[in-house]
């Protein structure tokens, strides 16, 4: 074998191993175009009733939490009379106890209903959701 074969042989694995990394580099040195941003803004009118539902609630939060204070107020002044009595005590507390988890059902409700209009429904089907218009 002379030197003029083998030559051409050893030349292209090292001027491959060469041109790969700048290859790469060349190429990750391309700026990618961006990709536009679409920003939707809900109409103002959409903006305004979510500000006027979020009013609603908080107001309804703080009437509830009022009359819950007038209401335990209440009970501990029906309470003196009967602070002796233990059957009475008792009869008090659990009266006192459905009270309060009506008032926790109360807010929790009004959360609830609140998160159902803000949020659309979630559609766990393979199924489309039905369109929200209707025959306007």
């Amino acid at each position: 074998m002379s030197f003029k074969t083998r030559a051409p042989s050893r030349f292209w694995p090292v001027a491959f191993a060469l041109a790969l990394p700048a290859a790469a580099c060349a190429w990750q040195s391309q700026p990618a175009t961006p990709r536009p941003v679409i920003v939707v803004q809900p109409p103002s009118n959409a903006r305004f009733q979510q500000t006027v539902r979020e009013n609603q609630v908080r107001d309804q939060l703080q009437k509830n939490r009022v009359e819950e204070q007038l209401r335990q107020g209440r009970a501990d002044a029906m309470r003196r009379p009967y602070a002796a009595s233990t059957v009475h005590a008792t009869r008090l507390d659990q009266g006192d106890q459905a009270q309060q988890e009506l008032y926790r059902a109360r807010q929790q409700d009004l959360l609830n209903r609140y998160q159902s209009a803000v949020a659309p429904p979630l559609v766990r089907s393979g199924k489309a959701p039905a369109s929200s218009r209707s025959g306007d």
